[in-house]
């Protein structure tokens, strides 16, 4: 231990020595450790251990694959979910509904966000309650309705009851009804993003349809439980073919299947191009390493010839490679936590499971310490084994800037550049297509206006304004009010056209023409003012007016897509279609008289986005929002002032119409609905990262040339002052210099 004391303090004291070396020696572990370990931190959180539920790798969620292989996630009625709970495949099913409710005790109701859910989820999803209890049978017993009781989640916890722990017992009131709270869920219990989970009740009411999640028999595969259900759900697609795709197969996805999906190849290539990083930052520090061994040669022949054994020289250097290594880990971790969060505020919103835990954890720390003490003795162990066997006879005849790296070490110099530089060059192109990429998806043509204008949703309550009049005079006093405040230039209804991904996707037909399978459109529901809050121009023919809209006439526009692709002639106006699924479905949709009958187009609009920024523009058709209500809407307000400003007072307003009204979770502005488009950010992330990683690849690759050309420079001082004296010139001199790395950069 004394011995190995003395040895740090000496390796010490020669680092403090060379502080421009070990300073970039340091830091050249340090940030390709540090990113390292916080892109894998991000992969590991988000892909490999991102949910708390027990027995995650059996859970599932059902979904449809059509013959396109579109993916559809059915809904299933009390009866069909208790018909799934007998199969022989399946342990556990949760019966689950979302609403969005009220508190209605404070001045401006808040929005809140419940799920109900049958009470064996508390079993299913083997949680326990961070306080309190969650829900158990006797809260929704078969036949009963589900007793008052509220599971408060952990943000609604902390942000409505300041975290107190005394809030058990507690009465909360949700749309004048009151809940006794019985217990708090932990942090990463985000089921849903919930901020309360109530029981539910399961109704034989086969149109009231229920998400459905599913846990597996312990040892049954996803492919034997598919074969079983198959022809169960095939049935149920009988009983109730509106709420089924015509043909189907079952494909149970994981929980996370559907990420892994979406940012998985994101992840790892992210994780390819630090993995490059942290081999450039290596190299860098071979580099060195080999570069101040070099140079050291003579201080070692010295040690030798007074005494000191090989090991003993070995040891030494070690120490001070390892030194080396450990500070750039430590370092490095330091980074790791600031780019951990960096990357996580990056990531494209509801891309990765909300249950994720992204953090440095132990594996991470584990992998990133091994990995600095490997660095250190690989790269310390060449030069200390090379130079603890000193030519005494020579270096003792001659001083250190007499002496030449030899052929070997040239070489050895040579690749490591090559190495270096051919690293840096593709990341540096990696970037800059990823940069060039992203360029080209913020210059995409929108079609439409997002300046200055926002979206507000608005839901209704249960068992509110239930009638198909009740709810287009409430919406469009709604949409009144917010129309006629002074800061406020127009406001339009969007119940689903919020581009720039909007519309249901919905098969119809066109009268006189043959009725393919797979033809599908986009269908939206707004009001005639939706065109002018985003400037969306009339091509042909007319818009539908407000008295049309109010009666729900059978109406609609096509954009220039769906007229292109289906009357190139330009006759669409006029032409008639059908969309039978805007049949009503009471009590939660109803619907004008006749709406699933044929419309008449009387207008083409011009193109914008429905399909997200990189996708070509859909066919879309748009109807009177009136044609079928849905629980929800959504007011398009533009406005002669940044639009958030205004919230308050269009809160007021709907306030003043309704005093239990709210209005729906997180408002944005269209410039941030676009910016939350997941191909926005994800390329967004990919370009800013990967820029990031190069411009630091090319700051170490500097690093590395310099000292490789500076260590040439420094063996080479005397022969160069004899060149000069015999008359060659500075020009010449430079030249030998650049022509001793021109090969390797080349």
């Amino acid at each position: 231990m004394r011995v190995l004391l003395q040895d740090s303090i000496f390796a010490f004291r020669q680092l403090r020595k060379s502080p421009g070396f070990a300073l970039t020696a340091i830091l050249s572990l340090a940030l390709g450790i540090g990113a390292t370990t916080a892109v894998f931190s991000v992969v590991y959180g988000v892909l490999m251990n991102p949910y708390p539920y027990k027995d995650t790798d059996r859970m599932a969620h059902l979904v449809l694959q059509d013959k396109a292989g579109n993916k559809h996630w059915p809904g299933l009625n009390g009866p069909q979910i208790r018909q799934i709970r007998q199969a022989r495949s399946i342990e556990s099913v949760v019966g689950e509904d979302e609403w969005n409710l009220t508190t209605t005790d404070e001045d401006l109701p808040e929005d809140v966000t419940a799920v109900y859910m049958t009470p064996n989820a508390t079993t299913h999803f083997g949680v326990p309650p961070l306080l309190g209890r969650g829900l158990i049978p006797s809260d929704a017993p078969d036949g009963q309705d589900p007793q008052p009781v509220v599971v408060l989640s952990h943000k609604f916890w902390q942000r409505h009851y300041g975290a107190n722990s005394d809030v058990l017992g507690r009465t909360l009131r949700l749309v004048h009804k009151s809940y006794a709270i019985v217990g708090v869920m932990p942090p990463r219990f985000t089921w849903g993003d919930a901020d309360v989970y109530l029981p539910l009740k399961l109704t034989q009411d086969p149109k009231i349809q229920y998400a459905p999640p599913l846990r597996l028999k312990a040892g049954v595969s996803r492919a034997a439980a598919n074969a079983e259900l198959q022809a169960l759900i095939q049935q149920f697609a009988k009983d109730t073919p509106s709420y089924f795709p015509p043909s189907f197969r079952v494909a149970l996805q994981g929980l996370n299947d559907h990420f892994v999906e979406r940012l998985g190849a994101t992840l790892f290539l992210l994780f390819g191009a630090v993995g490059l990083l942290l081999v450039i930052g290596c190299t860098n520090v071979s580099i060195l390493l080999l570069a101040r061994g070099t140079a050291r040669r003579h201080e070692l022949a010295v040690r030798a010839a007074m005494g000191a054994g090989r090991s003993r020289i070995v040891r030494q250097l070690l120490t001070e490679s390892l030194e080396l290594s450990v500070a750039g880990a430590a370092l490095g971790v330091l980074l790791a936590y600031q780019g951990v969060s960096l990357i996580v505020k990056w990531l494209p919103e509801n891309s990765f499971p909300h249950e994720a835990a992204i953090s440095i954890n132990l594996p991470v720390l584990v992998f990133s310490v091994a990995l600095a003490l490997a660095t250190g003795v690989l790269f310390g162990l060449s030069p200390a084994l090379h130079l603890s066997r000193p030519d005494l006879a020579g270096i003792m005849q001659a001083s250190t800037r007499r002496m030449t790296a030899g052929v070997r070490g040239k070489r050895i110099h040579g690749i490591l550049v090559a190495a270096q530089v051919a690293l840096t060059l593709l990341l540096l192109s990696s970037a800059g297509g990823a940069i060039r990429g992203f360029v080209r998806l913020m210059h995409t043509s929108l079609g439409y206006d997002p300046h200055n204008a926002m979206s507000v949703a608005i839901p209704v309550h249960d068992n509110t304004y239930m009638t198909w009049e009740a709810r287009s005079q409430f919406f469009e006093q709604l949409r009144a009010r917010i129309a006629a405040m002074p800061e406020v230039v127009s406001a339009g209804i969007s119940t689903n056209a919020t581009p720039p991904s909007n519309g249901w996707n919905t098969h119809f037909e066109i009268l006189g023409k043959p009725v393919p399978q797979e033809r599908e459109l986009r269908t939206n529901f707004v009001s005639p003012e939706y065109f002018t809050v985003l400037h969306i121009p009339l091509l042909q023919g007319r818009l539908f007016d407000h008295a049309e809209t109010m009666r729900g006439a059978r109406l609609a526009l096509v954009n220039q897509t769906m007229a292109h692709q289906y009357w190139p002639l330009g006759e669409a106006i006029g032409q008639q279609i059908r969309v039978p699924k805007l049949k009503g479905e009471p009590p939660y949709s109803p619907a004008a008289p006749d709406s699933d009958a044929w419309l008449q187009i009387v207008g083409v609009v011009a193109d914008a986005r429905d399909d997200g920024l990189r996708e070509p523009v859909k066919p879309a058709i748009y109807v009177p929002y009136t044609m079928k209500m849905q629980m929800f809407t959504q007011i398009l307000v533009r406005t002669r002032v940044e639009p958030l400003t205004v919230l308050r007072g269009v809160r007021a307003q709907v306030h003043a119409v309704n005093p239990d009204q709210q209005v729906m979770g997180r408002v944005r502005n269209l410039e941030q609905w676009i910016t939350t488009q997941q191909e926005w950010a994800q390329e967004r992330l990919v370009a800013l990262l990967f820029g990031a990683f190069a411009v630091l690849a090319l700051l170490l690759s500097v690093l590395g040339l310099y000292s490789v050309v500076s260590y040439i420079v420094a063996q080479r001082t005397n022969e160069f002052g004899i060149r000069m004296a015999l008359g060659a010139g500075r020009t010449h001199v430079l030249r030998l210099v650049f022509a001793s790395t021109a090969l390797s950069v080349g």
